[in-house]
């Protein structure tokens, strides 16, 4: 069993290009119906309208570990999607959370 303290938990802000909003929620659909295998979960997922500079997604997950995230990160599955992300995803904020 992973000790708490170990646990990773993140929050990610991205915003999509113009016109991209639908084809981002689509690629992050993909993306993160990977996150359970790796050892992790997403908890929350929020969209908005993006107006005003607000990012257009927030993701809140979590990892058992950095090993569980690194191996999330590399997953060849994630990977070959590269070209689709940098084609949708204008901008992304990862930084870490306590949640309350």
């Amino acid at each position: 069993m992973t000790n708490h303290d170990e646990e990773i938990r993140l929050c990610c802000l991205l915003w999509a290009r113009p016109g991209q909003e639908a084809a981002l929620t689509a690629y992050e659909d993909k993306v993160l119906a990977l996150v359970p295998e790796h050892g992790g979960a997403v908890l929350q997922r929020a969209a908005s309208d993006g107006a005003a500079g607000r990012p257009h997604e927030v993701q809140i997950y979590r990892f058992a570990g950095q090993a569980e995230l690194d191996g999330y990160l590399a997953d060849p599955r994630r990977t070959e999607l590269t070209a689709e992300r940098d084609r949708v995803v204008a901008r992304t904020e990862l930084f870490p959370v306590e949640l309350l």
